[in-house]
């Protein structure tokens, strides 16, 4: 039975580990990019904002991951790099789904990324799959008119799909671990804002082995957050980083203000309060290899 995954994003953080672990699990894995032709795996010419994609590329897919969209944390959120955040979401799913709605296909299985920050900032409020997107929130609306993209390719009716929102991805690789951790090691950690807001996290290596437990398991179908059961508050976080780095917290909190000032709008990702249930992917079988977040963080640093 062919095992050829093709993947959008996939040079991104996660879709570089994630092609990593397919390949070791016996998959053959080829890309959608922009720029063909660059890295280790084969890969197809698509330009997402001009609407081109190599005609070859869905008939050569058994399943698709879809992770293509500009960071959200590279740069201050201006309206233009808003509207890129969107649009490069927007448009790579799109085209995806208008080539998944052709039938000279074999895929069986359409995996699509999407984000924790479609529930807005929530306090200490626990929310599960089934909560409601924010209202007046940008990442959120992101989030939202992403998943539509998404589902219209389940509304076709032939095709599994999946869309996993993922939380805080850690990896000393990129993502918000590293300016955190620089911070920490500069010996100038301190929690942010209030430090009570929730941090739901997962580690790079368990958000790669639950795609790849969503692409091979059939019941693994609608929407399922992809983050470990222990989130903690950002004082914690940061506390608990502090005792791995072995450095000690000295100041007190960065302030609110002092961060909207830093980071614009982007201070939303690490002000907003999301306490993310993982009860649905621990229900479907899911086992995470770092459900706490010290073991999580000595995986990257125990050795410093």
């Amino acid at each position: 039975m062919s095992r050829k995954v093709l993947i959008t994003g996939g040079t991104g953080m996660i879709g570089t580990r994630l092609a990593e672990m397919l390949i070791d699990a016996g998959y053959e894995v080829a890309l959608l990019s922009r720029t063909p032709g660059s890295g280790r795996y084969r890969s197809f010419r698509w330009d997402p904002l001009a609407g081109t994609i190599d005609e070859a590329a869905v008939p050569y897919a058994d399943y698709i991951i879809n992770l293509a969209g500009s960071s959200v944390s590279d740069g201050k959120w201006t309206q233009e790099r808003k509207r890129e955040i969107l649009s490069s979401r927007l448009a790579g799913t799109q085209l995806v789904a208008k080539q998944l709605a052709k039938n000279n296909h074999h895929v069986r299985a359409f995996l699509s990324a999407s984000a924790i920050g479609i529930y807005g900032d929530r306090d200490d409020q626990i929310v599960h799959e089934e909560t409601l997107p924010a209202a007046d929130d940008f990442l959120a609306e992101v989030c939202r008119q992403w998943e539509a993209a998404a589902q219209s390719v389940a509304t076709q009716g032939t095709i599994r799909t999946a869309i996993i929102r993922i939380g805080i991805v850690l990896s000393p690789e990129g993502g918000a671990l590293v300016p955190l951790a620089r911070t920490v090691k500069l010996m100038a950690g301190a929690p942010l804002g209030s430090g009570k807001q929730y941090m739901s996290w997962i580690h790079l290596d368990d958000l790669c082995r639950l795609f790849i437990q969503a692409l091979e398991d059939a019941k693994w179908e609608g929407t399922y957050n992809a983050v470990a059961p222990n989130p903690v508050t950002n004082q914690q976080f940061t506390k608990i980083l502090a005792d791995v780095l072995h450095r000690p917290l000295v100041l007190p909190k960065v302030p609110e203000f002092g961060l909207k000032l830093m980071m614009g709008e982007m201070s939303e990702i690490v002000l907003a309060s999301q306490r993310v249930s993982a009860e649905k992917v621990l229900r479907n079988g899911f086992t995470f290899e770092h459900p706490q977040l010290r073991g999580a963080l000595e995986s990257f640093y125990g050795e410093e």
